[in-house]
């Protein structure tokens, strides 16, 4: 087992690695094989208060700091990945049951947003604006808000805390990371060790590993961070921008989806079914953008499906230790127990199985649904794990009104001979980011990420982070005399 899971299974507060001082501990187990990882006893509202007092106390002399001397420390800690990669992907294996492909996929992304923060150091300028008042100067500088909460989910949380965590760093702030129970080493304490070792002086991250059974609202009502950014459910993601409001702060949620990926009736189908697997049953399908919904125009849709079972039965579903391994568990029991739930619905409906999977554990093999009640509450929800409605269409009008027919508008993809028919579809569409003939799961360092809907508020990656972590500020200087009526 890897040093990671004893050596990092602490809290990391004010450049200290020491343990929480809570009345119970976080135990951390591998999904697959429910191995006990490591024990972590939880961070109390003291612990929190104390993190976020460190941040605040270290961010002056960050935001001060020459932005080239800011970058170096983003070129360090890529290298520390770099150097560190296979040690880092056998952590995500064993902590969140990714399969080996799932951890290159992460790690590559995750590199590539190291890459984007460098670059994110320098990429702040003032503007000089006119004044109808003579003399007047009007200089407006973007800032750093100060300091950043972060929390990140259980499905790609190297990434997705990086993806926050350094680009708030990058840009003068200090950070606060508090990563899902499920995955304490992968999301938290692992990116505090790595920027750690790439020099980050000690307060600007600190990692809180803790439950909200422990601290309830503390870390998000806590009148030092300015920004809350969250990632995860649009349940709790309402919850967190509720209570931020309430404070006076920003959130920048990234929630989920219940994305479509549509086959138009002129569309190569075995590339499209190449696009709908993949979309649908990455990382077991626990992902915001994975496909819930394949859409196929009914004068295709027999061939379609038949291709597509033939090769979502070819998948190989186990230990995702095994090279081999495409559908890995899912992170815990509660969600098996819920994916059956869902099946089990679908079918009580009156849907059909084309596919039903079994579940062993936290092992879930896929199920392909089809005939699912056009009302049916399912067709509208995001369902988290390798679970995929088929749903034939008449014509692209209809195809509009059921991409759009859910309280999510996350991601999607559409697929046809004509890229410009594809185009013009996309434009109908209510969602943050739609891709045509291609899968529905991408991300990109300096492409705006996010949705609509219930799908979130507010984009990251690229300028967008400076909307996300930097505030403006109107400094104006008045050269000459200005005149006051009294």
């Amino acid at each position: 087992m890897s040093s990671y899971f004893t050596d990092l299974a602490q809290q990391y507060i004010d450049g200290e690695w020491r343990p929480g001082t809570g009345s119970w501990d976080i135990i951390d187990f591998n999904p697959y094989d429910g191995e006990k990882l490591a024990s972590i006893t939880i961070a109390t509202v003291d612990e929190v208060d104390e993190a976020y007092r460190a941040a605040a106390r270290a961010q002056g002399e960050w935001a001060a700091t020459n932005p080239y001397a800011r970058r170096a420390v983003f070129e360090k800690a890529l290298r520390v990945v770099e150097e560190r990669e296979q040690e880092i992907s056998e952590v995500i294996v064993a902590e969140l049951g990714g399969t080996r492909l799932k951890a290159a996929f992460e790690l590559h992304l995750a590199k590539e947003f190291l890459r984007e923060a460098v670059h994110l150091a320098l990429r702040p300028e003032g503007r000089i604006i006119p004044s109808p008042v003579d003399g007047k100067e009007n200089r407006v500088y973007r800032v750093p808000v100060g300091v950043v909460g972060v929390i990140s989910p259980f499905n790609f949380p190297f990434l997705l805390s990086l993806k926050s965590v350094a680009p708030a760093l990058a840009l003068g702030n200090a950070v606060v990371l508090k990563p899902h129970q499920n995955t304490p080493i992968v999301g938290g304490s692992l990116v505090a060790k790595i920027f750690e070792e790439a020099g980050l002086p000690a307060g600007l991250l600190n990692v809180v590993i803790t439950d909200i059974a422990e601290i309830g609202d503390a870390f998000i009502e806590h009148p030092v961070p300015k920004v809350i950014s969250f990632t995860g459910s649009d349940k709790v993601g309402r919850h967190v921008a509720t209570v931020c409001a309430s404070h006076f702060k920003r959130s920048v949620l990234e929630l989920g989806g219940n994305s479509a990926l549509v086959v138009l009736d002129d569309a190569d189908l075995d590339y499209a079914v190449d696009a709908a697997v993949f979309s649908r049953f990455v990382h077991q399908g626990q992902v915001c953008m994975a496909a819930n919904r394949v859409l196929v125009d009914r004068t295709v849709a027999d061939a379609f499906t038949e291709k597509f079972v033939a090769k979502v039965k070819s998948l190989k579903v186990g230990d995702p230790r095994d090279a081999e391994t495409v559908i890995g568990p899912v992170i815990n029991s509660s969600q098996a127990e819920a994916l059956t739930g869902t099946v089990a619905q679908a079918l009580a409906e009156g849907a059909t199985a084309l596919v039903h999977g079994r579940a062993t554990d936290n092992l879930v093999e896929p199920s392909v649904l089809t005939d699912l009640p056009s009302d049916s509450a399912l067709l509208r929800q995001e369902v988290f794990g390798p679970v995929v409605f088929l749903v034939p269409f008449d014509g692209e009008e209809e195809a509009v009104r059921l991409v759009n027919d859910t309280p999510y508008g996350l991601s999607g993809a559409v697929h046809t001979a004509d890229v410009e028919r594809g185009v013009a579809f996309a434009k109908r569409i209510d969602s943050g980011m739609f891709h045509v003939n291609d899968g529905t799961v991408h991300d990109e360092p300096i492409v705006p990420f996010g949705g609509e809907k219930h799908s979130g508020l507010g984009r990251l990656n690229g300028e967008t982070m400076l909307d996300a972590f930097t505030t403006m500020k109107w400094i104006s200087v008045q050269h000459g005399r200005s005149g006051f009526p009294f």
